[in-house]
């Protein structure tokens, strides 16, 4: 749609150039106001003016190329229809016409009548006037969230935010809402073949193209997973693998301790999803809840010991006589040996993989204020069709997790770019960890994990050589992997 002469490239590559713009634009329709260059600005108002242009005809075919452009989305017309009609069969709307006795096709002609309601914003709730069809297509563009965060030595919950707001979406994406996981559940893969094959963070490992022969492990067919840039980067090691994220590297480590091994550890680790013993699990084909996924991470910062999250430490009554105390459930999961192994893998995201944007702060189209030196281990996680963004992330007293994503898991981003768990939901835990530094009365720890005193496993790899600090360098934005 955006076809102007003479426009300014902004210093950016056109597909990036035209992803900003159709960000920033959307934002303004949506919010009313950006906070921009003037530069940009400029350019804003040429695609925003052809935007409203489009919605003042007020036809269909004008709606849809409006809306085509707008929405951070890329499904299908079958599929969208699709999901409004089972947002409105599953509307309290539809039941009240329902027990009225009114028929389907009365119930959905209702859907098109304008009424008087309240919307959420991100502003604050406004009262407009539409149609319930088009209230649920706003909502449906709204990108939903939750977090978790934990302290891994005692299993005590500190933060739990199931989504954006609970008066418009009562629904808990931490503890009830599963998603796919992408790339977070690759450390599970590499502590498996640290611990079963006594393999090191400094191990290597060739990333070449890699089949798996049908039969193996079960697989009905040939297996032949490609890389998210489509390259290849010779000798890995462990750590420089997991940092950049490549699919061929946990593919082959997945063909040396085979999938059952894998799904036997992620369940010691507190996961009670059903889990395929396939070997594309690798590769983070896996619905997780974020409270899982926090406590199964927290895991390896308690060297090596599961701790269940709980909320509840004891049961008083009115006297503040206890009457229960809640002791915390634990298991030995892998020794302490291991466990800060794979700690030191998860430092290497941080420090030179999809994670390293906490270091100098960014989210891939706008810079953060969050710039950490201190060690960090975690991991980003994004879908196959940029659906789900994931990052988890731990310091030694604390673990925390966020999950972005919409509630229909068909709606996804176009491009990797917006899609990636870099860009969705490190930002978030980013700017929640910055502002817990700034809380001296938390005490969250920026000291390195604790070493075991006889570390039996070699995790100190050879380090890059340091470059001019002075010089300036285009960062790194993509996601390798899903």
């Amino acid at each position: 749609m955006y076809k102007s002469k003479g426009y300014r490239k902004l210093g950016r590559t056109s597909a990036h150039r035209k992803a900003l713009l159709r960000n920033q634009t959307t934002d303004l329709l949506v919010h009313g106001e950006i906070i921009t260059t003037v530069e940009k600005a400029k350019e804003v108002r040429k695609v925003a003016e052809k935007t409203i242009t489009l919605g003042k005809k007020g036809d269909l075919a004008a709606r849809r190329r409006a809306a085509a452009y707008l929405r951070p989305i890329n499904i299908s017309e079958d599929q969208t229809n699709s999901i409004l009609k089972s947002a409105m069969k599953s509307s309290e709307r539809w039941r009240l016409l329902k027990d009225d006795g009114k028929t389907e096709a009365e119930i959905i002609k209702s859907f098109d009548v304008k009424t008087k309601m309240k919307i959420f914003t991100w502003a604050g709730e406004r009262d407009t006037i539409m149609t319930p069809k088009d209230s649920i297509l706003y909502y449906k563009h709204i990108l939903q969230t939750g977090m978790m965060a934990m302290e891994p030595q005692t299993g005590h919950i500190k933060v739990w935010v199931g989504g954006i707001n609970y008066k418009h979406f009562q629904y808990d994406h931490v503890g009830q809402g599963a998603r796919q996981v992408g790339s977070t559940f690759k450390p599970f893969v590499y502590a498996t073949a640290i611990e079963q094959l006594g393999m090191s963070p400094c191990d290597s490992i060739i990333d070449t193209p890699f089949t798996m022969p049908k039969g193996k492990w079960g697989i009905d067919e040939a297996w032949s997973p490609g890389n998210s840039d489509g390259k290849f980067r010779g000798l890995l090691t462990l750590k420089g693998a997991l940092a950049n994220s490549v699919n061929t590297i946990s593919a082959k480590l997945m063909d040396r301790i085979g999938p059952k091994t894998v799904v036997d550890m992620v369940h010691e680790l507190g996961v009670t999803s059903e889990i395929p013993e396939r070997p594309a699990i690798a590769l983070g084909a896996v619905e997780i809840t974020v409270e899982q996924m926090v406590a199964a991470y927290s895991t390896f910062a308690n060297q090596g010991v599961y701790i269940k999250p709980t909320f509840v430490t004891k049961i008083a009554d009115k006297n503040d006589v206890v009457i229960d105390q809640i002791i915390p459930v634990s298991k030995d999961v892998v020794n302490t040996d291991v466990a800060y192994a794979v700690l030191k893998l998860l430092e290497g995201v941080t420090e030179d993989g999809s994670g390293k944007r906490l270091r100098w702060g960014g989210a891939g189209f706008r810079n953060y204020d969050y710039s950490f030196s201190n060690p960090i281990a975690g991991k980003t996680g994004t879908t196959q069709n940029n659906s789900d963004g994931w990052f988890v992330g731990m310091v030694p007293n604390l673990a925390a997790g966020v999950w972005v994503g919409n509630d229909d898991r068909s709606a996804h981003f176009r491009s990797t770019f917006y899609g990636q768990g870099a860009t969705m939901a490190l930002p978030i835990w980013g700017l929640f960890m910055k502002k817990c530094y700034k809380d001296s009365d938390l005490s969250v720890s920026k000291d390195a994990f604790d070493r075991p005193s006889k570390l039996s496993i070699k995790v100190d790899c050879w380090k890059k050589p340091e470059v001019d600090s002075t010089a300036i360098d285009e960062p790194n934005l993509d996601e390798f992997g899903l």
